[in-house]
């Protein structure tokens, strides 16, 4: 029962964190753009590009202002780096930086 509980309390959390993005990310899988993020090194590029801990390039003087702006942004980090993501997986990624970073509604 308590296993049940703990699965129930997950998936309503996952549905406010899915309910709080912008309509552009509704349909985005956050386990994937977590997974992506992960398998492509993004952190450790942000890294080496901005220094620190990388995380210099979230919100950089209002650079990124919208979440269509973010959503752009991934896909030119993909098309940069020729990461080979489909638009399903960057609107993952960005989905994923929305909700840990940016919080646009």
């Amino acid at each position: 029962m308590r296993t049940l509980a703990l699965w129930l309390l997950n998936g309503a959390l996952v549905a406010t964190a899915a309910q709080a993005q912008p309509a552009i990310f509704k349909n985005a899988d956050l386990t994937l753009g977590v997974k992506l993020m992960a398998e492509h090194k993004c952190a450790q590029c942000h890294v080496q590009r901005f220094g620190g801990d990388g995380s210099s390039i979230y919100r950089p003087s209002g650079r990124i202002n919208t979440p269509g702006f973010l959503r752009g942004m991934v896909e030119q980090c993909n098309t940069e780096l020729n990461l080979g993501l489909f638009p399903e997986e960057v609107e993952a990624v960005a989905a994923v930086l929305n909700r840990d970073h940016y919080k646009f509604k």
